[in-house]
């Protein structure tokens, strides 16, 4: 009886430790530090947000790819996330001489936030680069993947490119 008793508290005790560790590892909200107050009327647009790159090598390496965008509304606009769909890819944002990323997909390392500010007429690249080695070799064929960039105006702004991955 005693040894069943033990056994009943030493699975508690492990359940426990497992419920804690998964509390601690559990995503949590990053506050942002304090920003100008940004206004209603940011738009963020861009003339091209679809690219195919062909078919490419997984021995000729990364390739890439800077979709432009623009602030074409009359208020700043505050950029928060940029992340990707797949591991494969990862995207930078870059605004004048400031860098910010890379960033890749939720899940695969840390998902900062962002702290940028575009102002009205102001453009940026945002910089994709896709491994097609990534998945080895069962990653040959089509593929098709999305950036996404988070901003106060509302809709995630999409990037979509694709690719026929050859060995």
């Amino acid at each position: 009886m005693e040894k069943n008793q033990n056994k009943f508290i030493l699975a508690g005790v492990v359940l426990v430790v497992l419920i804690g560790f998964i509390w601690l590892a559990r995503p949590t909200p990053q506050s942002a530090p304090a920003s100008p107050v940004l206004g209603k009327n940011g738009v963020l647009a861009t003339q091209e947000n679809n690219y195919d790159f062909g078919a490419i090598s997984m021995a000729a390496g990364k390739v890439s790819k800077t979709f432009v965008i623009k602030n074409t509304g009359t208020d700043s606009l505050a950029i928060n996330q940029l992340y990707t769909s797949c591991m494969c890819t990862v995207a930078t944002l870059k605004i004048g001489g400031r860098v910010a990323g890379p960033f890749g997909m939720p899940g695969h390392g840390f998902a900062q936030r962002i702290n940028e500010t575009i102002q009205p007429n102001e453009e940026a690249g945002v910089e994709v680069v896709f491994d097609p080695a990534a998945h080895g070799p069962a990653g040959v064929g089509r593929i098709e993947r999305v950036v996404y960039l988070e901003n106060n105006a509302g809709v995630p702004l999409e990037f979509k490119f694709s690719a026929t991955v050859i060995p």
